[in-house]
């Protein structure tokens, strides 16, 4: 019995071989664990009939008939919906437009905020640690399992978009931003590139979640936590007054998977998205390893 309540202190390195199987079968857990919740199967399902509603407004609204133009309008949703009645392809581009700045990342913080305090709260992280994981290892694999989670909550908006699009309207060649034509081939592989944008996009977030996991044992406070700290950001990104911190801030790049669907595509706003992302990465996947291996785990 003293045998299963044997926790390694904190900042303890564990005893024994490194088993590398160990590790991929840890993150295989984590994965197959998060994806097969019934809470990650609602946020799928709602993200999934976001571009369905979108495609039967358009359709309803326009009949069906072609649309104007509108490429030319910097890439921004209500373009990507002008388009949609002329290529159902454009779909793809107005979902993940409409669901970026708060459907896909309110998901990701749930499922992110729930990582570690939700194990806390449920009394099974205490138990996670008695294996010979090690604490950097299982917050490596819940990481890991939330990026896993951001890039399929995206390719099921991206799936569900393409479907409805190709159902709802003509699908042909593509006309970008910039107003050049690209053929529909082209036009499916720049879309498959701005769902890995978009993925790629919430790294960041997702570390700032699972950090904010790793401060409490309530799984719902570290949800409610982290969705609000979405909220107040978007809206100090929103205030023209705060411009100088606008670069800084997590979201103020999430819309430049816009530039992918230019020709040639612009690359300025995606490095500096993928930089800050970076950033975020380090800076709050640092602060998660310092508080977890330190933490006094009591559940």
């Amino acid at each position: 019995m003293a045998r299963a309540e044997a926790v390694p202190p904190p900042g303890a390195v564990p005893r024994g071989p490194r088993n590398p199987l160990w590790t991929l079968g840890i993150l295989r857990s984590e994965i197959t664990t998060t994806l097969r919740r019934h809470r990650t199967y609602a946020l799928l399902a709602v993200l999934a009939a976001v571009p369905v509603l979108i495609g039967i407004a358009v359709r309803i609204e326009t009949g069906g008939g072609g649309g104007s133009g509108g490429g030319a309008n910097g890439g921004a949703g209500p373009a990507f919906l002008t388009q949609v009645t002329n290529n159902g392809l454009f779909l793809v581009f107005a979902a993940l437009a409409a669901t970026l700045p708060v459907f896909l990342p309110m998901a990701v913080g749930v499922v992110a905020g729930d990582a570690i305090a939700g194990e806390a709260s449920a009394g099974t992280l205490r138990y996670l640690l008695v294996a010979p994981a090690g604490r950097t290892r299982l917050l490596l694999a819940k990481y890991a399992s939330v990026l896993t989670f951001c890039l399929v909550a995206t390719v099921v908006v991206a799936a569900s978009a393409l479907a409805v699009g190709a159902l709802l309207f003509p699908v042909g060649e593509v006309t970008t931003i910039s107003g050049t034509r690209i053929s529909f081939g082209e036009g499916l592989v720049r879309a498959a590139l701005t769902a890995g944008v978009v993925a790629g996009s919430l790294a960041g977030f997702a570390a700032l979640g699972l950090f904010v996991s790793t401060l409490t044992d309530s799984g719902i406070g570290a949800m409610a936590a982290t969705v609000g700290l979405l909220i107040t950001v978007q809206i100090l990104d929103s205030i023209p007054q705060l411009s100088g911190l606008h670069p800084y801030l997590f979201p103020h790049y999430w819309m430049s998977f816009a530039d992918v669907l230019r020709e040639p595509v612009h690359w300025d706003d995606l490095v500096r998205n993928f930089q800050l992302q970076g950033l975020y990465v380090a800076v709050f996947g640092s602060a998660a390893w310092a508080r977890f291996t330190t933490k006094d785990i009591t559940a």
